[in-house]
């Protein structure tokens, strides 16, 4: 059973359409990376999911017509993670954290004291501990991220947007983001959708992998069912020639690579 369906979805900006026709769903239980080469509309797709960007077609959440809700109801049934927070004031690690909580909140109601806890466990189980009563903008590109992360995740949103998220860190902080965003999908039933820069990383962690190209589906990738031949011809046609190889770790786990043709 489906817990997103997005059906002949298209935005832009403007006049300027980016996006065209987009359809596709999303188990609970599961993340979906998007791909495809800068400008294909990867960053529209999900601003156009979030109500943040017109759009023609229907997003549907469960039994929730994503279009239909209020902002405040939006953002208890979505959380979204852009590239930039947009974060410029001054405010706390644990702050930032908490706000995560705003949607449940009704207006001028502090946090509890619960609330509060569970945003310092979740600082602790990204890599942040110790770390709630530092200035948010004094955390490095990286830090913030895995902040902003923490404050999604302790909304217990059904849907997650994430845009890029692995851009500032580090190979083994990218590697340990993919494995929480996973124990939170499994454990919240709910689904994510991912925009990814580093196609080796969206192999291994992903369940589906959506290609786009010039704002159309290219098609979509089940890297543990799909054929290594088709998976090679699918994400050549966007990235140039392409080889993806399979290799083992000491325990015996399998990994897929892409490696890129040199041209001569």
């Amino acid at each position: 059973m489906s817990l997103l369906t997005i059906s002949h979805l298209s935005a832009g900006y403007g006049r300027k359409e980016i996006l065209h026709d987009i359809s596709f769903t999303s188990r609970p239980g599961t993340i979906t990376g998007i791909l495809g080469a800068n400008g294909c509309g990867k960053t529209t797709l999900l601003k156009a999911i979030a109500n943040i960007l017109p759009h023609k077609g229907s997003c549907l959440l469960a039994e929730n017509t994503l279009e239909s809700l209020s902002a405040r109801e939006l953002a208890k049934q979505c959380g979204y993670i852009p590239q930039k927070s947009g974060i410029t004031i001054d405010l706390t690690v644990l702050d930032v954290v908490l706000m995560g909580y705003h949607p449940d909140l009704s207006l001028l109601q502090p946090p509890t004291v619960q609330m509060k806890e569970h945003a310092k466990a979740t600082l602790t189980m990204v890599g942040l501990p110790d770390r709630e009563q530092a200035n948010y903008n004094q955390l490095s590109e990286g830090q913030k991220q895995l902040c902003i992360l923490a404050r999604t995740f302790v909304g217990a949103r059904k849907l997650l947007l994430l845009d890029e998220p692995e851009s500032a860190l580090d190979f083994r902080f990218r590697n340990q983001m993919m494995q929480h965003l996973r124990t939170y999908v499994t454990a919240h039933d709910a689904c994510a959708l991912v925009t990814l820069h580093d196609p080796s990383l969206a192999l291994n962690t992903c369940d589906e992998l959506l290609v786009l190209s010039k704002g159309t589906r290219s098609g979509k990738i089940s890297p543990k069912l799909t054929p290594v031949s088709k998976m090679e011809s699918l994400l050549s046609s966007i990235y140039g020639t392409i080889n993806i190889t399979k290799l083992h770790d000491k325990s015996g786990n399998e990994h897929l690579v892409m490696i890129q043709e040199e041209s001569i």
